[in-house]
């Protein structure tokens, strides 16, 4: 006789995989998973910050609609809540883009992730918050500061901070992000979870003025690998793929720094120390490679950060003086240096050449890295702050990100440990073009292998029973 599964008294704090596949054979409806998780975000998102604004009576419609379909078999994310970076327009809000200032009217329709995501089955629970402009690792504005559920003194990162400190705290199984210079693998590393930016174009971004000038990609935060293919699928416009093991693998470590005078930590040392073991654990081999990074980049990649702030301040037809402080003095540089030609896409390809070739020329397939350089700042009011305070802070803690973003290759983050002070650590793996899937196998070996906390400590407030594994 067959054991039925344990349903959850909650669906809050299971993954989206098992939430998806409860609703599609009848085991819940879509409607009772959205109601968990608004009954959740009511209870706990004040002290954290994570939501711009909360869609509860439209999202339990829209849930309602979804149970109401006929055929569910053909949505890999049916009645899976999901948050949405407030950067991103979802019809009937408007957006932010972290910004009172840069706020858009209400939005007509959805961007094309945003009804890849609908299509999937994915119910919109709300907006996440983010730095003004998404120029900033550190998620705050004058009417909240962010905070990581890891220890609400320190940030979440950015720019995709809300979101994940939604999924960091059971808020949502999944939320949307989106990364210029790191923004999406920044809070993953911040935040314990599995943070993906595909290559570029692999996922539509049209995003501000030109998508800061091609650096940036929309993909998903998560807390297992397993959501993590689902949501790069669902963005990708694809059907969610069979993730398989890659065999063996032969993978470049280096600490070395993209920015000169930095270095990582010991804990971040140590977890880069840790994932080559788990790599050889998995039958992999590893080899010293050390990326080149040119001072040349590091400028070229400072200018364009400048001038993307610039782009999209023109582009949206905004003052400068109703900005923060730190984003006026960004987007006065922005112009300094487009007028000064040292925006250049020439000097972006040259790189993305550089870098396809480094992993050819070293006959590696992946690069390991240290994901951040040090522990994530405290939670604070950094959006009254000068820019140099910003621009230091944000440097020295999270260098690792950016150059990967300036060559459009993939890159994941990959939780694999605790520091001494009890905040998680993660590691990034950098790809050559089209590996995303490779890179998932490989964060998917990692999991089996030493699984992380899914949640932060004391997430979510709610008794989850046991649902079935997904």
């Amino acid at each position: 006789m067959a054991v039925p599964d344990i349903l959850p008294t909650t669906w809050v704090g299971t993954t989206a995989k098992q939430i998806a596949r409860a609703v599609r054979r009848g085991d819940v409806s879509a409607t009772q998973v959205v109601a968990d998780h608004l009954d959740h975000v009511a209870r706990v998102d004040a002290e954290l910050g994570a939501f711009r604004t909360v869609r509860g009576g439209e999202a339990i419609t829209e849930a309602e609609k979804v149970d109401e379909q006929e055929e569910l078999a053909n949505l890999p994310l049916a009645g899976v809540p999901v948050a949405v970076k407030e950067n991103t327009p979802v019809a009937g809000l408007p957006t932010w883009n972290g910004s009172a200032a840069m706020r858009t009217e209400v939005a007509e329709a959805d961007h094309e992730v945003v009804r890849r995501l609908r299509g999937a089955g994915a119910v919109i629970l709300g907006v996440t918050r983010m730095p003004e402009l998404g120029l900033w690792a550190l998620t705050d504005d004058d009417t909240a500061v962010t905070r990581n559920p890891w220890d609400p003194a320190r940030t979440p990162g950015g720019s995709s901070g809300g979101a994940a400190a939604a999924v960091a705290a059971g808020l949502v199984p999944m939320a949307h992000g989106n990364d210029g210079l790191g923004s999406i693998r920044i809070p993953a590393a911040c935040c314990g979870l599995v943070g993906l930016k595909p290559g570029r174009g692999v996922v539509p971004c049209q995003l501000g003025a030109d998508d800061w000038f091609g650096l940036t990609e929309h993909g998903m935060l998560t807390s297992t690998v397993a959501d993590a293919v689902v949501g790069f699928s669902v963005l990708a416009g694809r059907r969610p793929d069979k993730l398989v093991p890659p065999e063996r693998l032969r993978v470049g470590v280096s600490l070395r720094s993209p920015v000169r005078g930095v270095s990582p930590d010991a804990p971040n040392r140590d977890a880069v120390a840790a994932a080559g073991r788990l790599l050889a654990a998995a039958g992999h081999d590893t080899v010293p490679a050390d990326p080149v990074y040119p001072t040349r980049l590091g400028l070229q990649g400072i200018a364009t950060w400048f001038a993307a702030a610039a782009a999209d301040v023109r582009a949206a037809g905004v003052a400068p003086r109703q900005l923060q402080r730190r984003s006026r003095r960004h987007v006065r540089l922005g112009e300094w240096a487009q007028r000064r030609g040292y925006v250049r896409e020439a000097d972006r390809a040259a790189w993305r050449e550089r870098s396809v070739h480094f992993f050819s020329d070293n006959s590696i397939d992946l690069l390991l890295t240290p994901a951040l350089a040090g522990p994530p700042p405290e939670a604070a009011g950094w959006s009254g702050r000068s820019w140099l305070a910003n621009m230091s802070t944000n440097i020295r803690y999270a260098p690792y990100a950016a150059p990967w973003n300036i060559a459009g290759l993939p890159s994941i983050v990959v939780p694999v440990g605790r520091r001494p002070d009890g905040l998680p650590v993660g590691v990034q793996f950098v790809g050559p073009p089209g590996s995303e899937l490779l890179l998932l196998g490989v964060a998917g070996q990692f999991e089996l292998q030493a699984p992380w906390a899914r949640h932060a400590p004391g997430y979510p407030r709610v008794g989850t029973g046991s649902p079935a594994a997904g």
